[in-house]
């Protein structure tokens, strides 16, 4: 373990700083880099001039919408932070990050309505893995005591959250801290190094009883401290705080420090715990399994900068990396570095080279996507992280309000998309739209955003199509007939066809029962090719599905007849025979599952009614202690901005997933306006 006085230096370290929304990230971020002379100055959000949160949409929005990355230099050892959004619409950004990090700062406040969200943040970190500290922020502002306020926040660790100070207050303002492990008191100063002072008499038993709490729960993983706890001997400081590293590095506690990042108290002392208590990438190393000997880079972040190209900010888990350096993926293709630069927020400084730990941007890894591995290794290495985005809840159909545009608009998403991993674009080929989808209003608010601001496309957007169908409710015999004379050889087909109806799902079925050859074997599937050419748009205006026809009788000329003919006369068949057999519109319903904190479960299922879903059951969450599954089937109709009414309703953390249940027959008002809508009358 590291010692305290001077300490050992170690490997460059990789932090993440993650967090429910609003809970002050990019604060503590600014904090940071100006206690570590990266900056000159702590800025507030509010001036729109801080390292992260640079971009113009952030800044509009106040809120990070995606990871920023921070190199700085504390006590002699590199430290890089990165910076992730802590909505949920944004939460994919972290997921490339995370898995390269040797720590994570969770930072919360005493907020209860904020725990889901923090409750998801740490089930990640436990999914990942990541050992991690939590910043108690804004505590200043709280009105618990910090042990109450852990008490609350408790259920959304899966491990104990392990108190290491306590506030000392002056007329019930907090204006410091009292260290348990080094039993001494920091009195705040404003933006600048608190003051050592000796723990006040008023707060000596309090810090007593606290600091004997911490020693019993690291005494659940030391024996030898159980026993002098029991014999009431005291503890070495060095052996606590092996024990608290011990603890932190194996994931088996939660260390609990506290703070106000917006004026720079107890960001020090968080500092010296991340630098004396953190795992090194070696130990990241062998998490993620990364294989020794050879140089390894794990792709984090892919980002498109104005002038200098695309970048992708990678950590250097092994080995060391020189400029112009050569690099191969796992599919054995290679990459040339060119460049390599330290990370400030939207600023980068060039370096020669990099080594095991270091958190730098690449240059011109044209063929290279975040989440990737690259190896020394010729052949490359297998892939390290798997990404696997959520199923998307929001999507919108875009396309450039000037044709000139369109290819423009192509190459500009297919960037964005190399940025964002968790946007997924896709063709309908059925309504000729381009849809993008993500994780959220706001979401895919911003990705138009850059769109227009960034890339300079005006852009259109409306809500995607329902891919609606029809069918039939009755039978019906028809004759269709082309005869056409125009001079030489003239055209002739002539068709009976019957028309049924089929079973849900069953799709189009074709026959034949001519007898005789009244129809020649050649024409024959020249009726089916006009049938199915119809079938893309019937009397409604859909596509038909679940019919049934079967060709019956005809005849033919045996100069005039050709295949154009026969699917005309069957065209001409379905059009007037589709009319008789009472066609009705048919919408697509989907099975949803939607997750959602406990105490919000009975909005949920009251909401449910009013976008025409009908509720299948709802059950508590497997593993998910407060949460609950709802499940229900739901038109798809109704499903488009449903992520909206979710979030509104629980905090902005409800999530779910649909998937195509069955077709159900659409009638009155409703479906006039689908009808309508696709510029059929009803």
């Amino acid at each position: 373990m590291g010692t305290r006085a001077g300490g050992r230096r170690t490997g460059p370290k990789c932090i993440a700083i993650v967090g429910p929304f609003a809970s002050g990230k990019t604060t503590l971020l600014e904090a940071i880099l100006a206690r570590t002379g990266a900056i000159p100055r702590q800025n507030p959000v509010s001036s729109g001039n801080t390292v992260s949160d640079h971009s113009p949409e952030a800044r509009a929005h106040a809120m990070s919408v995606e990871a920023t990355f921070a190199t700085t230099d504390f006590m002699g050892e590199q430290l890089t932070f990165v910076d992730c959004p802590g909505s949920i619409e944004f939460a994919f950004e972290a997921e490339p990050v995370l898995a390269a990090c040797d720590l994570a700062v969770v930072v919360a406040e005493a907020d209860e309505k904020k725990i889901p969200a923090l409750q998801l943040i740490m089930r990640k970190l436990d999914d990942l893995a990541i050992p991690r500290i939590l910043f108690l922020n804004k505590v200043d502002k709280a009105v618990a005591g910090v042990r109450e306020t852990l008490k609350m926040l408790q259920p959304a660790s899966s491990v104990p959250l392990l108190l290491r100070q306590i506030p000392v207050r002056k007329d019930g303002i907090v204006i410091g801290s009292i260290d348990l492990a080094l039993e001494r008191a920091y009195i705040y100063r404003e933006y600048a190094e608190s003051e050592v002072a000796e723990i006040p008499g008023d707060d000596k038993a309090r810090e007593l009883e606290a600091r004997f709490s911490m020693l019993e729960t690291l005494a659940d993983h030391d024996d030898h401290l159980m026993e002098q706890l029991l014999e009431e001997i005291e503890p070495p400081k060095d052996a606590i705080f092996d024990d608290l590293s011990a603890d932190l590095r194996a994931g088996a506690v939660t260390p609990v420090l506290i703070g106000t990042a917006e004026k720079g108290n107890g960001v020090l002392r968080l500092l010296k715990a991340i630098r004396h208590d953190a795992p090194d990438v070696e130990a990241t190393r062998k998490r993620l399994g990364a294989p020794d000997g050879q140089t390894v880079v794990q792709v984090m972040k892919t980002i498109h900068t104005a002038h200098g190209g695309k970048l992708s900010v990678s950590r250097v888990l092994s080995g060391q990396l020189a400029d112009a350096a050569e690099l191969y993926l796992s599919n054995g293709d290679t990459a040339k570095v060119s460049g390599i630069y330290r990370m400030l927020g939207k600023d980068q400084s060039k370096l020669t080279s990099a080594k095991a730990g270091d958190t730098v941007a690449l240059g011109k890894l044209d063929n290279v996507k975040t989440g990737q591995t690259l190896s020394s290794a010729k052949g490359g290495i297998r892939p390290l992280v798997a990404l696997e985005p959520p199923q998307p809840v929001f999507a919108f159909a875009l396309r450039p309000k000037e044709r000139k545009d369109e290819v423009k608009m192509s190459a500009a998403i297919q960037r964005l998309a190399e940025e964002d991993p968790s946007l997924s674009l896709r063709h309908n080929q059925d309504s000729a739209e381009t849809v993008l989808s993500g994780h959220g209003e706001m979401h895919l608010r911003v990705v138009r955003e850059r769109l227009e601001g960034k890339n300079q496309i005006p852009i259109e957007g409306h809500t995607p199509a329902v891919p609606y169908r029809e069918t039939i409710r009755k039978s019906a015999q028809q004759r269709g007939r082309h005869k056409k004379q125009s001079g030489g050889h003239g055209q002739f087909g002539d068709v009976v066809i019957e028309i049924k109806p089929l079973p849900r799902g069953s799709g189009f079925q074709f026959s034949d029962t001519i007898t005789g050859g009244v129809v020649p074997k050649t024409y024959i599937q020249s009726v089916e090719t006009g049938i199915r050419d119809y079938l893309k748009t019937g009397p409604l205006g859909f596509p038909v599905v679940d019919v049934a026809v079967n060709l019956s009788d005809g005849s033919y000329h045996a100069v005039d007849s050709s295949d154009m003919a026969f699917q005309m006369a069957a065209k001409l068949a379905m059009k007037e025979g589709m009319a008789a057999c009472s066609p009705v519109l048919l919408e697509p319903v989907m099975k949803v599952e939607i997750v959602t904190p406990s105490d919000a479960t009975s909005k949920i299922i009251a909401l449910i009614p009013q976008r025409r879903g009908q509720i299948l059951g709802y059950d508590a969450r497997p593993d998910w202690p407060g949460w609950d599954v709802v499940e229900a089937t739901m038109p798809q109709a109704e499903i488009g901005d449903l992520i909206i009414e979710l979030r509104s309703a629980t905090a902005g953390v409800a999530s779910y997933k649909a998937t195509f249940d069955h077709m159900a027959e659409l009638t009155g008002r409703l479906a006039d306006e689908a009808m309508n809508a696709n510029g059929k009358a009803a």
